[in-house]
């Protein structure tokens, strides 16, 4: 009894997806969970298990093409004892090389190896598992080449007749290579150019004096680590702080819905995440009732998914505000845009050494530029400075966040 392999069902929000790969061709085993194909949505891409034991029969839908929620895409029928058989013509006992298992490939680098024709038995993976990243084959591809570079010079071309007018520019040197938005990158764009044609965004600056807190991960970093199995981290404090602000400012934390405006009671707080594919949002839902260790806990959480491209639909939709953190590649300072329907982004930069006047002298502390961008639609600029000067407040005296002062 053969067995259907369907598009998982999507959300109101995403009307149809890509096959992005298949990991399996017709004729080979496979196992329950091990995963088939992958579906490429505006949001996230999908991980399409085998529902039980046995060999792909028949690919419905081929890679690159469009599909709908629930829509047939491959057959799967129960193995046989002819699936294991060998074939009968004697052969040499297989290499080492030859028994090593194929690499697991994310979509993102399988298309980028497809692309450039590599072999990726040549490239060394380094996410879980040795799953091969993107950022593994473009590595690759920069050794490739550097060998190039620094291999002996061709013998030079035989001698011709001068050219006249202007010397033309080796065709080698202005190489251009056309490839196609993911769907995840161009959702991305459309999104941006969305939040600023249709919100009135404004963004207003401030800076926190890092000591009180980098002074508190110190003295507590060891222990915290040893009791939750995790590390302590900026983005708790800094999550922390924003909830609370967001309850002294509610309009913060609302939307606009077409001609209304939707007061929110609860924080869910998106974190920006640079992931293979693109920036995705993952949102803690009911921050406010996290604990730190939670909170640390499930970015890592977060992080790593998103690398491997695991982060479902579910923890991308929705959000109440959201936090970026440019700081991690080096930003000092940025203007955030926000992330549609909610009406206010906090940006987190470097924290840098710099000369701060402190009771009269000039000092040497670890500063950090806040920037909030907010929808002036729905929030003043009163509302939205004041906002931001709590969260500095809050920073610079975490204990504040614990007596609810």
């Amino acid at each position: 009894m053969t067995t259907t392999i369907k598009v998982p069902d999507f959300p109101e929000s995403v009307t149809d997806g890509t096959i992005a790969a298949w990991h399996k061709k017709p004729g080979e085993r496979v196992k329950r969970d091990e995963p088939l194909v992958d579906v490429e949505t505006d949001k996230v891409m999908l991980e399409v298990p085998a529902p039980e034991d046995g060999v792909l029969d028949r690919v419905l839908v081929e890679e690159n093409a469009v599909v709908v929620s629930g829509q047939e895409i491959g057959i799967l029928r129960p193995a046989t004892d002819s699936d294991a058989v060998q074939p009968a013509v004697p052969q040499e006992a297989p290499s080492a090389a030859e028994e090593k298992e194929p690499p697991v490939i994310s979509p993102s680098a399988r298309k980028l190896i497809a692309e450039q024709g590599l072999d990726p038995s040549r490239i060394q993976g380094t996410g879980k598992g040795g799953r091969i990243l993107k950022e593994d084959v473009l590595r690759y591809q920069g050794v490739i080449k550097e060998d190039a570079e620094t291999a002996p010079p061709p013998p030079p071309p035989e001698p011709t007749a001068p050219a006249t007018g202007s010397t033309a520019t080796p065709a080698a040197e202005r190489e251009e290579r056309r490839v196609p938005m993911t769907r995840l990158r161009a959702t991305i764009a459309e999104r941006l150019v969305e939040a600023q044609h249709t919100a009135a965004i404004l963004t207003t600056f401030n800076e926190v004096d890092m000591q009180a807190v980098m002074d508190l991960r110190k003295h507590y970093r060891d222990k915290f680590e040893k009791i939750h199995g995790v590390r302590l981290g900026f983005m708790s404090f800094f999550i922390k702080a924003s909830v609370e602000a967001l309850k002294r400012f509610p309009m913060v934390n609302a939307s606009i819905d077409g001609g209304d405006i939707v007061y929110h009671g609860y924080f869910d707080i998106g974190v920006a995440i640079g992931a293979p594919r693109g920036l995705v949002v993952p949102i803690l839902r009911d921050a406010d009732r996290m604990s730190v260790p939670d909170i640390e806990k499930k970015i890592i959480d977060f992080s790593e998914r998103a690398r491997q491209g695991k982060i479902s639909l579910d923890e991308i939709t929705g959000g109440t505000f959201t936090i970026t953190n440019g700081g991690v590649f080096g930003s000092l300072l940025s203007t955030p845009i926000l992330n549609p329907p909610q009406s206010a982004i906090l940006g987190m930069h470097k924290i840098e050494q710099r000369p701060v006047v402190r009771e009269g002298g000039i000092v040497a502390r670890p500063m950090m530029y806040l920037a909030l961008s907010y929808d002036h639609r729905i929030i003043d600029g009163r509302e939205a400075v004041q906002f931001l000067v709590t969260i500095k407040e809050l920073l610079e005296d975490p204990a504040r966040m614990l007596i609810g002062v």
